[in-house]
């Protein structure tokens, strides 16, 4: 037996589909707050879908407090009303994925925050794994091997240092998909790689020495060919 793994874009139309299925039955049976919505095997067979899908879509609404489920119950409608219900349920269904440029121009945005709250709130230990991470990017870059991993990893514990538990969240939900996508866009090429070992220093001397304004600046200058690419920029 073999488990088809769908694309991601294909997977998400699936998604979109039931959850505007379940909107549909929402509002064709009047349901209330408090009422129970069928299990998710009726669902599926009633949507011609797989369970699985089912049980995603449903997450998904429940992430956004329009369902919720009770052990061993089933799965309810929430305390909103229809309008509200209706309301968010079609803005869920407008979201775009993010596209790459976006993504890179997000990171941009944020670390140049992150690194001024690492250089002000880090710990011992925090730079610690800053410089780990720092070594583990050099050694891959001068024995000329890909080093996009070790880059994000040295990014990632500068978010970490900065104390703050969502924007480390959101910087592990981002990565993924700009590890996928670095060698795609051509974002970097090889070349700089070296020059970013230095690149990598400077940030974490100025993280070190507890400046944040430094830190920023030279973290600026780290992503000076990403802010090239997401603004096209021509020196």
């Amino acid at each position: 037996m073999t488990t088809e793994i769908l694309p991601k874009n294909e997977n998400d139309s699936i998604q979109k589909e039931i959850i505007s299925k379940i909107r549909d039955y929402i509002n064709f049976k009047n349901l209330e707050p408090g009422d129970k919505l069928p299990s998710e095997r009726k669902l599926s067979e009633k949507f011609e879908v797989s369970r699985g899908n089912v049980r995603e879509a449903i997450q998904t609404l429940e992430s956004y407090g329009l369902l919720y489920s009770k052990p061993q119950s089933g799965t309810f409608i929430a305390d909103i009303g229809p309008v509200a219900m209706n309301g968010m349920i079609n803005d869920i269904l407008r979201l775009e994925e993010p596209d790459f440029k976006t993504l890179v121009e997000t990171r941009i945005l944020l670390e140049l925050k992150t690194v001024r709250l690492a250089a002000l709130r880090r710990t011992e230990e925090d730079l610690k794994e800053i410089e780990e991470a720092l070594e583990a990017y050099a050694e891959k870059v001068m024995k000329g091997e890909d080093a996009v991993q070790e880059d994000l990893l040295f990014h990632l514990a500068i978010a970490k240092a900065a104390g703050n538990s969502t924007i480390n969240t959101f910087m592990l939900t981002i990565t993924p998909e700009i590890i996928t996508n670095f060698a795609k866009y051509h974002v970097c090429d090889k070349n700089v790689a070296f020059t970013g070992i230095q690149e990598h220093r400077d940030v974490y001397e100025a993280i070190k020495k507890k400046d944040p304004q430094l830190a920023k600046e030279k973290m600026k200058i780290h992503f000076k060919l990403l802010y090239q690419y997401c603004y096209n920029i021509n020196d």
